[in-house]
């Protein structure tokens, strides 16, 4: 026998209650025995069948009993059998029809055999209100007034009595009728709840343009209701057609690669697959300086501020570094682990972000070319641009963030690390674009992907963001107009366009709607300030004069010196093969 702990006495006690002895309640008692009971402790021989701790007719110790009241007699108290089956006639009753035990007081439990079904109402409804329900009404002819149903079984064996007999008629006229016709016999002509038949499956080609075509008419806030061609103010004028073409076969259509730039050479570099290529403004003349290694390609190209050097970035993690003069590869860079997507150049400073988030100083001078690493972005560092003094570097990345840092290195060696001066988290897409402007330095532009397609601007002293615009459509680049108060910025899905922005007033002043057939995606400023190249997934590269130069040039204009002009290969239109 295990020794369980003895239950506190004034949860034992009972109530002294005398209860009145009926003769059927002595008759049940005298046959009945305790039973244990699982809640209970087992009656023990002689032990008091009376709490110690009681010494009055109610014991007021135990809160599970409550007082007697004077107009309700006292609860029976409760004995059952040793077989467990109550031995009267009303126990008998009372365990056939249901006994529930609550309290210490014994009620007749209610079985409910029979679910309550609450009877039909009939529907109050307004003059507005259908009477039949569209989702439940029934496939019978609308023309058949709706009644009851031995009415419609009525009218159906009336119906059945007046149909036409082929063999009363003339079968051969009614046959030469249905064949003239086109109408089955047997077949109901007025069928309002058939399906139309479905479209077929075999020609998929529409649907498939539709599709395709379905961003190109996506409703943006600041859309421009005309779908092709330019949209100028009354005091801005530009070109709607561009001044030159270039076929670029092979183009990468990705947006987070920068693949064309402009060098103060006037000499284009763009980037083919694998190949990098040299086109010279002022000759005409295109030189392929490279291929990259075997299985990868170029993800970016950027010149140096002398237009000396090319800086590469390839997508297997290197870098390398070109003479242009030459066409010869000096070295190559490596150690990053991803994608080199953006590159800038101050002074000996090539700076590299790579897809893993990280930004590499290399200083191309010395054997360890690696300096600084700057941490700041989780997602893919797509945007990068060095100010032209040197003090501060802008980087964007695909986490949304725009970084400012500082650019002075300082203590610089392998593990060097470098902390973001200002950190901004209110683009809500890929931060690609990233410019600063040429006659205000502090001043930064950034703009974002799709699921943003907003131009910010940035005062990089106070880190304050002075300007915010909401454009049709994502942002792929920008740049800022080098003798003018304006800012260029291009498109991609749904508008493909070029938008000239006024400062500080962001006012549209001018827009070129489908520049390229598909997004443009690259763009650079040439060194006289005043042709903009835009690159694009078409494989074109396209030449457009969107700001004015100064007297000087103009003079070099009409004598042949200026980009292209009076010479043989100037054509204004015509497109030139890269390759």
């Amino acid at each position: 026998m295990f020794n369980h702990p003895k239950t506190p006495s004034r949860y034992r006690s009972r109530s002294e209650v005398k209860t009145p002895l009926t003769p059927s309640l002595v008759s049940a008692m005298s046959n009945a025995s305790l039973v244990a009971s699982p809640t209970k402790r087992i009656s023990r021989p002689g032990a008091s069948t009376k709490s110690k701790s009681s010494t009055s007719a109610f014991d007021t110790t135990n809160p599970f009993i409550a007082p007697q009241s004077k107009s309700r007699p006292s609860s029976p108290i409760k004995r059952i059998s040793a077989n467990g089956i109550p031995t009267t006639e009303a126990f008998q009753r009372q365990a056939s029809g249901g006994v529930i035990r609550k309290g210490g007081v014994e009620s007749r439990l209610d079985v409910v055999t029979r679910d309550y079904v609450p009877p039909k109402q009939e529907i109050k409804r307004s003059k507005s209100t259908p009477a039949v329900n569209r989702a439940t009404a029934d496939t019978r002819d609308r023309f058949i007034t709706s009644r009851e149903t031995t009415d419609i079984a009525i009218v159906a064996a009336t119906m059945e009595q007046l149909s036409l007999n082929p063999q009363a008629g003339s079968p051969g006229h009614t046959a030469r009728l249905a064949a003239a016709t086109g109408m089955p016999m047997n077949r109901r002509i007025l069928g309002y709840h058939e399906q139309p038949p479905a479209a077929s499956s075999s020609d998929t080609t529409l649907a498939q343009q539709r599709e395709y075509a379905k961003p190109l008419y996506a409703q943006r806030p600041g859309a421009i209701a005309t779908s092709t061609g330019a949209s100028t103010n009354k005091t801005r004028k530009i070109p709607t057609q561009p001044e030159r073409v270039l076929d670029a076969p092979g183009m990468v259509d990705d947006f987070y690669l920068n693949l064309i730039s402009w060098s103060c050479q006037n000499a284009v570099a763009v980037a083919l697959e694998s190949s990098t290529y040299i086109w010279k403004a002022d000759t005409g003349a295109v030189v392929q300086l490279g291929e990259c290694p075997e299985g990868t390609y170029v993800s970016s190209v950027d010149f140096s501020g002398d237009g000396a050097f090319l800086g590469v970035g390839n997508g297997n993690g290197d870098v390398e570094l070109w003479d242009v003069e030459t066409g010869q590869k000096l070295r190559t860079m490596a150690g990053h682990q991803a994608q080199i997507a953006t590159l800038s150049w101050h002074q000996h400073i090539l700076t590299s972000g790579c897809g893993d988030g990280s930004i590499w100083h290399h200083d191309v001078r010395i054997g360890r070319h690696k300096v600084m690493e700057l941490l700041g972005h989780t997602g893919e560092v797509c945007g990068l641009k060095w100010r032209t003094d040197g003090e501060l570097l802008a980087s964007g990345g695909n986490d949304n963030v725009v970084n400012i840092w500082d650019g002075r290195l300082g203590d610089v060696g392998e593990g060097a690390r470098g902390s973001a001066k200002w950190t901004k988290r209110n683009h809500t897409a890929a931060v690609k674009a990233i410019a600063w402007c040429p006659w205000q330095p502090s001043l930064l532009a950034s703009g974002g992907g799709t699921n943003d397609a907003t131009i910010n601007i940035w005062n990089s002293t106070t880190g304050a963001r002075l300007h915010t615009l909401r454009t049709p459509s994502q942002i792929t680049s920008i740049q800022w107009a080098p003798r003018k108060k304006e800012l260029l910025t291009t498109h991609g899905y749904p508008t493909n366009s070029i938008m000239i922005h006024a400062y500080p007033s962001m006012e549209r002043v001018a827009e070129i709607r489908d520049a390229h057939d598909s997004r443009v995606l690259f763009s650079c400023v040439g060194p006289a300030g005043d042709v903009v190249c835009t690159g694009a997934g078409d494989e074109n590269l396209k030449f457009w004069r969107i700001w004015e130069v100064a007297s000087e040039s103009t003079k070099k204009k009409s004598t042949g010196e200026e980009l292209g002009g009076g010479r043989s290969n100037s054509t204004k239109e015509g497109i030139l093969s890269i390759r």
